[in-house]
C-alpha cells in the first residue's frame, strides 16, 4: 500500500482532517489491471457531544487519477477475456456457482470472476481449501451473511443509514462469528481443515460494533430502542404521559359534543400533525376557541382542536421532533461506527465470499467425482500427465442434475433433467521436452475439444477446482493460457477469417512467455495450403522457443513432420473407425491422423456419385497411392493397438486372481501362526498339569518313607528303603519316553525313511515342525502337512525332528494325549476308496475357488451343492468340504456322498487343525 499522511487543518470554526493516500494498485484480478492514485480531501468531522457522542457527519470528496495502462498489458487483458470467452470458463464458474451459499459468491462465480491463483503458491493454496472443504462432514451455514458492501459505501460517503440497513450489518457480522465457530467445531483436534481456518487469520469479527447496533435498535420491528440513550428514553415517556393526558381530554370533549348532538358518534383523528375531534359544521359552537384544522369533503364536518389541547399539541409535536431528532443522532453515532470501522468489515466479508468460494469448490468437485491436480517440477518426465479427463461441459449432462436450496442442501429431479452418456474419457500424456504438439485427425473427431479440455483444466487447477479425471493429474503451473479459437471474421473491423485468425495470432505472439500455454485451432487455415503451411511452420518454430507448451489442431499433413527434424515436437491422431466411418473421440498421441474427408461426407449422407468422382481425384493427386498405404499401415497399427489392449486386460485380470490367491494364502499362513500360539499354550498347561501331578507322587513317597523309617527297626531299614527306590523307578519309568518315540541320534539322514506321524523340519516352510501324512512314493516325494496346508516335498529337504532329554516336557505331553487317545479311540483320518490307484494331486492350499460351504443348510440343499462342487472340479484337485460342527446329519450325508461318488478318489475327515471340514480328493 502506498504512503498515508494524516494533518490537522483549519478551516472556520470546524477542524479538517486531511488525507494523503499515494499510488495504492487497485485489483481484484489475478493479473495486473489498473493503478489508482487516491486523494481524499478535507475530512470534516463534526461532534455532537452531549452526554455521549451521538453522530458523526462525514463530508469527503475524492479525488481518482487513473495511471495510463501499457498496450501489452491491454492487449493481455484482451486476450485473456476472449481465451476465457472460447474456453467456456464462464460457463464452469457458473456450474460452480450453483453450491455457492452468498449473494456475493454467486454473483462473482456467475460473471465469471472466480479467483484464479496469481502464482504457483497462490494456486496450491487455493487447492489446499478446496481439499479441506471436500473432507467436510456437513455443508458450512452461510444463512444470514448479506453483502453489505454498498451499505459500507454508503455509510463512507456520509448518507444516514436506515435501521434496516444497520440490521443488515448487525446480521452479518454474527452470521460470520457463527461459521467460524462452526468451522472451529468441526476441526476439533484436526489439521485437515487448516486451510479453512487460515482463511480467518487476521480477521476482526467487530463484536462490539455488532452488539451496539443490538443494543440501540431492534431488528424485528425495525424501530430505535429506548435504551439507545438516556435522552430518547426521556423524551419517549414524557411524551407518553403528554399523550395520555391529550388522549383523555380529547375522549371527554368528543363525549360532550356527541351528547350534545354535534356529532353521530365520538371522533378522535389527526389532522396536520395534531390530534383533533370532529363536529358537524352546524354545531361548531360547541367549541368555542376551538381551532379547524380541516374539513369533510361534503364540508359537513370540522376537525377541530379544542383551545384546551392547543398546549398538549404543541408538545407533542415539539417531543415528537425531538425523538426524530435523537433517533437520527443514533443512527449517525452507529453509521459512523460502520464507516470507521470500513476496511474491518470489508476485509471479514472477503474472507466470508473465499470461504463461500471454497466450500463451494469442495462440492462441486464432489459433484463431478474429480481429482486434486499437482502441479509438475522440471525433473519430471512428463509434463503433462492427466488419466482419463472429461470435459467439464459436456460432463454436466451426463451427470445427476442438482437444483440448489438453502444451506446448500441437495434435490434430485431426474424427471427434469435426464442423464446422457457420458463424454469419451481422454488420455493426455505430453513429456516434458515438448513444447508444441500438433493434433490432427477427422472433422468432427474431437481436436478442438481435446484441446479446450487442456485449456479448461489448466484454469480449473489454477482456481483451485479439481478435475473429472482418473487417479492423480498432473500438468505445469501456465501463468498465460491464451488461445486461438473459433472464426474471428468481423465485417465491422473489415477483418476476413484469415485476417482474423492471423490478427490474432500476432497479439499472442506478442505477450506469450515461458509459462504461457498456447491454444490454436486450425493454424494456417483459411488461405492457399501451401502459404498456409508455411506460416504455420514459421510460427511454430518461433513459438518452440518462447512458450511453456503450444497445442495446435491442423488439417496440414506436412506440419506433423516437424517432429522428424525437431524434438520439440510431438504429434497426436484422432482416431476414426473405417468400418463405422464414425470417430470414437480417443487420442492417439504419437500418430499422424488424416482428415478423412470423404468418410465423414459419406457419413452424413453425402451423393455417392459426388463422392466417387473425388475419389477419383484423390487417387490422380496422390502420386504412387502414397496415402493409401499409409492409411493401410495406420489401419494395422490400430488393430496391433487394440490387440496389446485386449493383452493387458487379460494380463491384468489375471494378476489381479494371482492377488486375491495370494492374500487368502496369507490370511491362512496368519491364522496358523495364531493356531500355533494356542497349542503352544495348550501344550505348556498339560505340563504344568502333569508336573503337579508327578511333584504330588513324589512327595507323597517321600513323606510315607519318612513315616516308616520312625517307627522301623534297623532290621527294616533295608526293605523300606528298597521299596521307597522301587516306588521312584516306577514313577520315573511312567514318565520316561519309549525307545520308539526316538529317531535313533546315529541314524544316517541319505538312510531315512519318512513314516506316517514322523515330525520333521521342512526345508520350504522356513524350518517350521511338520507331520507326515503319505508314505513316499517312488520318486521319493512323500506329503507332509502344517496346520491346514499340506505340501509334497523330496526327502532330501526334509530332516527328522532329533528328540533330546530337553524335549522330556513335551514328550510327557504327548503321552498324556496318547493315553486320552486310547480312551476314546478316533475314527481313522482318512479313507481311500478299494481298488483306487494313489494319484499325485496339487498342494491342499485351501481357497475360495475350492471351497464349498454347507453350513446353514438342509441336507437335501447340501448334497445337491456337494456333488455340484464334485462335478465342477478340475482333475486332481483338491476340494474342501466345510460342514460345520451341528448336529451331524449333513455331515453324514456328506461323508456318504464323498464314498460312494465315481469322481472321489479318497477323502481325509476332520483333524484337530481342521475342524468342520473335509478334504476330498477328485480324480
Amino acid at each position: 500500500m502506498g504512503a498515508s499522511h494524516c494533518f490537522l487543518l483549519p478551516r472556520g470554526k470546524t477542524p479538517t482532517l486531511l488525507f494523503s493516500i499515494d499510488a495504492i494498485p487497485i485489483s481484484t484480478s489475478p493479473e495486473p489491471r489498473v493503478s489508482t492514485r487516491i486523494v481524499l480531501s478535507r475530512v470534516s468531522v463534526s461532534k455532537l457531544f452531549r452526554e455521549k457522542p451521538r453522530a458523526l457527519r462525514l463530508e469527503a470528496r475524492a479525488t481518482v487519477t487513473r495511471i495510463p495502462e501499457t498496450a501489452d498489458s491491454r492487449v493481455s487483458e484482451e486476450l485473456r477475456r476472449e481465451t476465457e470467452e472460447s474456453l467456456q470458463w464462464r460457463y464452469v464458474c457458473s456450474q460452480v456457482a450453483a453450491f455457492a451459499s452468498t449473494s456475493a459468491g454467486r454473483a462473482m462465480c456467475e460473471r465469471g470472476e472466480l479467483p484464479v491463483g496469481a502464482d504457483r503458491e497462490e494456486s496450491e493454496r487455493l487447492l489446499d481449501q478446496t481439499a479441506a472443504a471436500v473432507l467436510l462432514p456437513e455443508p458450512l451455514d452461510f444463512s444470514g451473511v448479506d453483502d453489505v458492501s454498498e451499505i459500507v459505501r454508503s455509510a463512507v460517503a456520509g448518507e444516514l443509514l436506515t435501521v434496516r440497513e444497520l440490521c443488515a450489518v448487525e446480521r452479518s457480522l454474527r452470521a460470520a462469528g457463527r461459521v467460524f465457530e462452526q468451522l472451529n467445531q468441526v476441526s476439533g483436534y484436526s489439521d485437515r481443515y487448516s486451510p479453512l481456518l487460515c482463511i480467518f487469520q487476521d480477521c476482526d469479527f467487530l463484536t462490539e460494533l455488532a452488539q451496539n447496533i443490538e443494543f440501540c435498535v431492534d431488528c424485528t420491528l425495525s424501530i430505535v430502542l429506548d435504551r439507545a440513550s438516556k435522552k430518547l428514553e426521556s423524551i419517549r415517556m414524557d411524551r407518553k404521559v403528554n399523550m395520555e393526558k391529550l388522549d383523555s381530554l380529547l375522549k371527554e370533549v368528543s363525549i360532550r359534543v356527541f351528547q350534545a348532538g354535534g356529532i353521530d358518534s365520538p371522533l378522535i383523528t389527526k389532522r396536520r400533525s395534531r390530534m383533533c375531534v370532529g363536529v358537524k359544521a352546524s354545531h361548531k359552537s360547541l367549541l368555542p376557541g376551538g381551532i379547524v384544522l380541516s374539513s369533510s369533503s361534503s364540508g359537513m364536518t370540522y376537525f377541530m382542536e379544542p383551545r384546551d389541547a392547543v398546549d398538549l399539541n404543541n408538545m407533542e409535536v415539539k417531543l415528537l421532533s425531538d425523538e426524530k431528532a435523537e433517533e437520527i443522532a443514533i443512527l449517525g453515532f452507529l453509521t459512523s461506527d460502520i464507516a470507521g470501522s470500513e476496511g474491518e468489515i470489508k476485509h471479514l466479508m472477503n474472507k466470508i465470499v473465499e470461504l463461500d468460494l471454497a466450500s463451494a469448490r469442495g462440492a462441486y468437485s464432489l459433484w463431478i467425482h474429480g481429482m486434486r491436480p499437482t502441479f509438475t517440477r522440471e525433473n519430471e518426465n512428463l509434463s503433462v500427465d492427466i488419466e482419463g479427463i472429461q470435459h467439464p461441459v459436456l460432463l454436466e449432462p451426463s451427470l445427476k442434475r442438482l437444483k440448489m436450496v438453502k444451506s446448500s442442501e441437495t434435490v434430485e429431479d431426474s424427471s427434469e433433467f435426464p442423464i446422457g452418456e457420458p463424454p469419451v474419457p481422454l488420455d493426455i500424456k505430453i513429456g516434458h521436452a515438448t513444447k508444441v504438439v500438433v493434433i490432427s485427425g477427422p472433422n468432427t473427431g474431437g481436436k478442438t475439444a481435446t484441446m479446450k479440455t487442456l485449456g479448461l483444466a489448466s484454469l480449473m487447477s489454477k482456481a483451485g477446482l479439481f478435475l473429472p479425471a482418473k487417479s492423480t493429474p498432473s500438468l505445469p503451473w501456465f501463468g498465460q493460457v491464451l488461445a486461438d479459437i473459433g472464426d474471428h471474421q468481423s465485417l465491422e473491423h473489415s477483418l476476413s477469417t484469415f485476417s482474423g485468425h492471423i490478427s490474432r495470432l500476432r497479439k499472442i505472439i506478442n505477450v506469450v512467455s515461458k509459462e504461457s500455454l498456447v491454444l490454436v485451432d486450425e493454424i494456417g487455415s483459411g488461405t492457399d495450403p501451401s502459404e498456409g503451411v508455411a506460416l504455420s511452420t514459421s510460427i511454430l518454430q518461433y513459438l518452440c522457443d518462447r512458450v511453456g507448451l503450444a497445442v495446435v489442431t491442423t488439417h496440414y499433413a506436412d506440419l506433423s513432420r516437424l517432429k522428424a527434424v525437431d524434438s520439440r515436437f510431438e504429434n497426436a491422431a484422432m482416431e476414426f473407425c473405417t468400418e463405422t466411418l464414425q470417430p470414437t473421440y480417443r487420442i492417439l498421441w504419437g500418430s499422424t491422423g488424416s482428415s478423412n474427408a470423404l468418410s465423414v461426407a459419406k457419413s452424413i449422407g453425402f451423393d455417392q456419385k459426388v463422392l466417387d468422382h473425388a475419389q477419383e481425384w484423390v487417387e490422380m493427386l496422390m502420386p504412387d497411392k502414397q496415402k493409401e498405404r499409409q492409411g493401410l499401415l495406420y489401419q494395422s497399427l490400430l488393430e496391433e493397438r487394440s490387440r496389446l489392449e485386449y493383452q493387458a486386460k487379460k494380463a491384468a485380470s489375471v494378476l489381479s486372481d494371482v492377488k486375491k490367491l495370494y492374500d487368502e494364502i496369507h490370511s491362512e499362513a496368519e491364522d496358523l501362526d495364531r493356531r500355533e500360539v494356542a497349542l503352544k499354550a495348550k501344550e505348556t498347561q498339560l505340563i504344568q498339569q502333569e508336573l503337579k501331578v508327578v511333584k504330588s507322587q513324589m512327595d507323597s513317597i517321600v513323606k510315607n518313607f519318612e513315616n516308616r523309617l520312625q517307627n522301623a527297626t534297623p532290621d527294616q531299614f533295608n526293605s523300606i528303603m528298597r521299596e521307597a527306590e522301587a516306588a521312584i523307578a516306577s514313577l520315573v519309568a511312567a514318565h520316561t519316553p519309549t525307545d520308539d518315540m526316538f529317531d535313533g541320534g546315529t541314524e544316517n539322514q541319505n538312510s531315512y525313511v519318512p513314516q506316517i506321524g514322523d515330525k520333521v523340519y521342512v526345508k520350504g516352510l522356513g524350518g517350521k515342525l511338520a507331520t507326515v501324512v503319505e508314505e513316499p512314493g517312488e520318486d521319493g516325494v512323500t506329503m507332509v502337512r502344517y496346520g491346514k496346508i499340506k505340501v509334497r516335498v523330496k526327502k532330501n529337504d526334509m530332516k527328522l525332528f532329533q528328540r533330546t532329554m530337553k524335549d522330556m516336557a513335551v514328550t510327557t505331553s504327548r503321552l498324556i494325549k496318547g493315553q486320552e487317545q486310547k480312551k476314546y479311540p478316533r475314527r481313522p483320518s482318512m479313507e481311500v476308496k478299494e481298488n483306487e490307484e494313489e494319484a499325485s494331486f496339487g498342494p491342499a492350499v485351501r481357497t475360495s475357488k475350492n471351497t464349498v460351504d454347507l453350513r446353514g443348510m438342509r441336507v437335501e440343499e447340501a448334497s445337491h451343492h456337494l456333488q455340484m462342487a464334485i462335478s465342477g472340479s478340475r482333475s486332481r484337485q483338491v476340494l474342501f468340504v466345510v460342514h460345520g460342527m451341528g448336529s451331524g446329519a449333513v455331515k453324514a450325508s456328506a461323508l456318504n456322498i464323498l464314498r460312494n461318488h465315481p469322481r472321489v478318489a479318497k477323502f481325509e475327515e476332520e483333524s484337530p487343525m481342521n475342524y468342520g471340514c473335509t478334504i476330498a480328493y477328485i480324480k
